[in-house]
């Protein structure tokens, strides 16, 4: 055969022959498997430790080999092996379909866990028949407990959609259906729980925290809306440190910041590696009595229960993941899975490697199950294969009866459809279903870490947080079962400042957060009744502050009182000033005949007399409490009284001017100015005050008035006087008066006459004028009550001034020197002494 035709048939046996998929490279071989009908695969850091292996890139790397047997996660594994299996005994889900299993270990790694989601998608076998567009290896992929290995698992098979259910994978950034349309989660999102910390930090009245996240998805998610939440509450932050598990350097940079903090409370936002190096840091360098708030992904983890660690955690709170209480699984950790699931045999793939000593470190918790009572997350791993169970019995069209129909094609898209509508209580008595972003309701407990009798740690739950009960349930704690860091019963301080009390208000120190600052005194007139008031509040107008500044109290209200002193004493010169009156009529009226008392025109005098005495009445009437009648009357008796009063005297001038222009010759001057005249003369001049009084009162009449401008902490209440010009029209009237009387007995003072009334009628004027003049700016400038008692005493001062420049001559004559009460002596017919 010739070279062409053999090239030729080379090439046509080539074409002939069926394409096949070869795997490239070493295939990953599961932990754990068992074959079945479907398959369900499971991916859990079983290992937290890897060690890479030296590239030479001269051969082959070896694989990558892993330490330190994480017992957590092995839990997880058993536990979905365990709820397998009582599905596969049950008739009542997928009642003739076997479910198998596939269980790879990622050893804490996100580079460990891209290949166990591609040995997931693809299997384990080297060469498929089919070609490299067929269908998964499993249905559904139960993991990772971690948000960032979740994320590369979901990313990974998200193209392929094949669903992810994660049981503890709580970064808020997987609700994204667009980025992560296949993922589902039987645990809350973090924005559940975030919010809830910063609920739990502010019921404690903690305002003054350092924060520590875990850098990572996970971590940086989290803490990016406690801080948020945070902000809202008025929570301040004096630090937020974060490290990766791979970063130690950090890690004591974290820790310094720590030790040199004065907030007393942290908020621990990490995964559980990154809690444990934190852990033995912060126990090595002996910093304790910090109060530490956790979440779910450590507060409950039993591997941080050490010797020392309760030194640092003790007294712990936080949000856990209800407990798993699945029955028959204790035995089956320790007995049956060691039976069935996890034989010691030949791989058939590496016969030179035996599964037994490859894994003696899983081999040694053979016979523990003291963890077992104390598992949360188990139930969600429970939960997440019974949802798949649920998903693929309604997609084979499963009956109790006819069983299920293997032959129709369960595709895992169609799985995660069927996901999205599940709806079930499983026998612990959950209700099981899913949100629009693929998550489950958010239900925490709160627990505290506490040490019991023997020294041995345990998880107390004090409460609660649950979102799907209304607002005002959904947060309970059982504050007395707390137990506090270092044993205390004492609830930690951390704030920044110390709360201001009511009576101030906070001011912000510049350059630091709003919790710390400065407590200010409230202002003249402001108050503040709540502790840490932002603000202080202007009391209305009638109230003012307490001595304290916490309360709004009613003004007091001020006005003149008869029972206080001032009052008192007012009201003795008032009566007193009556009394003298009266007994000077008294005096009048016995020595009625007597020359003196006729020489001086008797019937003015007791006119004189009457109007003095109800001058002094009046004073009384501006001392009391101001109402609208007293307001008024005081005002228009003061005004009547007063030019009845100066219209006598007024009376009496004229009268001495006139009985001595009678004597000249061809004067008849007193017929026209006789008693009627006198009478007519007075009742005139106060017919015209009683007019100006009465215009008064009709057109804008006096009224009590609250004066709340003199003084900022009190009322002062006093009478208005309604209409300016009507007050002032009637002082001068009384001042026009006075005046002319003033001026009339003064032209009249050096008439010829040994009692020449005329000059006591001067002086009374004298005292009478500069009495109401210095009234004036003492009445405009006293304050409150003083303006009442200024006014007393003017009208008492005028009154006694007047009582006495006329009266007290002729009561000395009448009284003590009868003898010059006489008319030859009053003529001036007989010597007389001065008097």
């Amino acid at each position: 055969m010739s070279l062409c035709a053999l090239l030729l048939f080379c090439t046509l046996l080539a074409k002939a022959e069926k394409p096949v998929c070869r795997l490239r490279g070493i295939p990953e071989f599961p932990l754990l498997s068992k074959e079945g009908d479907v398959t369900i695969g499971g991916a859990f850091s079983i290992h937290s430790k890897i060690m890479q292996p030296q590239i030479t890139f001269t051969e082959r790397p070896k694989p990558i080999s892993c330490s330190s047997v994480n017992l957590r996660e092995f839990r997880f594994a058993q536990t979905m092996i365990f709820t397998i299996e009582e599905i596969n005994r049950s008739g009542a889900l997928l009642p003739n379909v076997t479910i198998g299993y596939r269980i790879y270990d990622n050893c804490g790694s996100t580079l460990s866990s891209m290949r166990a989601a591609m040995a997931l998608m693809n299997g384990h076998g080297l060469i498929s028949e089919e070609s490299c567009t067929g269908q998964s290896a499993v249905h559904a992929i139960i993991g990772e407990s971690e948000s960032s290995s979740t994320i590369v698992l979901s990313r990974t098979t998200g193209p392929f959609k094949i669903p992810v259910i994660s049981h503890s994978a709580t970064c808020e950034c997987l609700s994204s259906r667009k980025e992560f349309p296949s993922f589902f989660r039987t645990i809350a999102s973090d924005y559940y729980q975030s919010r809830a910390l910063a609920q739990l930090v502010k019921y404690f009245g903690w305002t003054w925290v350092g924060t520590v996240n875990s850098d990572s998805d996970y971590g940086n998610n989290g803490m990016s809306i406690f801080l948020e939440a945070a902000e809202e509450e008025g929570i301040c932050v004096e630090y937020s440190e974060k490290f990766h598990r791979t970063e130690p350097d950090k890690l004591l940079k974290v820790v310094d910041v720590i030790r040199e903090g004065t907030s007393k409370v942290i908020v621990a936002f990490l995964a559980h590696v990154e809690m444990n190096n934190l852990l033995e840091q912060l126990t090595l360098r002996n910093i304790t009595g910090l109060q530490m708030i956790g979440v779910e992904a450590w507060i409950t983890a039993d591997s941080l229960i050490t010797p020392t660690s309760f030194s640092v955690l003790g007294g712990s709170l936080g949000f856990a993941v209800g407990k798993a209480n699945i029955s028959g699984f204790n035995d089956f950790v320790i007995k049956q899975f060691w039976e069935t699931s996890f034989q010691c045999q030949k791989n058939n793939i590496s016969g030179d490697e035996n599964l037994c000593s490859r894994h003696e470190d899983l081999i040694e918790w053979r016979y523990y199950n003291d963890d077992v009572p104390e598992l949360r997350y188990s139930s969600n791993i429970y939960k997440a294969i019974y949802a798949v169970a649920h998903s693929l019995h309604s997609l084979l069209k499963c009956s109790t009866h006819a069983g299920c129909d293997k032959d129709l094609q369960t595709e895992p898209w169609k799985v995660v459809e069927a996901l999205k509508t599940v709806n079930f209580t499983v026998k612990t008595q959950e209700q099981v279903w899913f949100d629009s972003t693929g998550a489950a309701a958010a239900r925490y407990e709160v627990v505290n870490w506490q040490q019991g009798p023997d020294g041995t740690v345990y998880f107390k739950p004090v409460g609660y947080y649950d979102v799907s009960l209304p607002a005002g349930r959904r947060f309970v704690l059982s504050e007395d079962t707390i137990v506090w860091p270092g044993g205390s019963g004492q609830r930690p301080v951390s704030v920044c400042s110390e709360s201001c009390p009511p009576g101030t208000r906070k001011a912000v120190q510049k350059g630091k957060p709003v919790c710390c600052y400065d407590c200010i005194p409230c202002g003249e007139g402001e108050i503040s009744n709540e502790t840490d008031s932002n603000n202080c509040e202007l009391c209305p107008g009638q109230y003012w502050p307490n001595p304290g500044k916490d309360k709004c109290v009613l003004k007091a209200v001020e006005f003149l009182l008869f029972t206080e002193v001032m009052g008192i004493v007012l009201v003795f010169f008032s009566l007193f000033g009556v009394f003298l009156t009266v007994i000077t009529a008294i005096v009048f009226m016995l020595k009625n005949d007597t020359p003196i008392v006729k020489a001086n025109n008797s019937e003015l005098s007791f006119l004189l007399l009457f109007s003095l005495s109800l001058c002094f009445l009046c004073s009384l009437t501006f001392i009391g409490r101001p109402s609208q009648w007293s307001c008024m009357l005081r005002h228009t008796a003061f005004g009547i009284t007063f030019v009845l009063c100066i219209s006598c005297v007024l009376g009496k001038t004229l009268v001495v001017l006139m009985a001595f222009r009678a004597t000249l010759p061809s004067s008849n001057v007193m017929k026209w100015f006789g008693p009627l005249q006198q009478r007519l003369s007075v009742l005139g001049f106060t017919l015209i005050q009683v007019l100006i009084c009465v215009l008064w009162l009709t057109i804008s009449p006096p009224f009590p008035y609250k004066n709340m401008n003199l003084f900022k902490d009190k009322i002062i209440l006093e009478c208005d006087v309604g209409s300016a010009i009507g007050f002032w029209a009637i002082l001068g009237y009384i001042g026009l008066l006075a005046a002319l009387c003033f001026i009339l007995a003064f032209l009249a003072r050096k008439l010829p006459d040994n009692f020449n009334e005329a000059k006591f009628i001067t002086f009374s004027m004298l005292i009478f004028c500069a009495v109401w003049i210095t009234f004036i700016p003492a009445y405009v400038s006293s304050p409150g009550k003083f303006t009442v008692a200024v006014e007393i005493f003017a009208i008492l001062a005028s009154s006694f001034g007047l009582l006495f420049c006329i009266f007290a001559p002729k009561c000395y004559i009448i009284l003590i020197r009868p003898e010059l009460n006489t008319k030859k002596h009053l003529m001036g017919k007989m010597p007389s002494k001065s008097l």
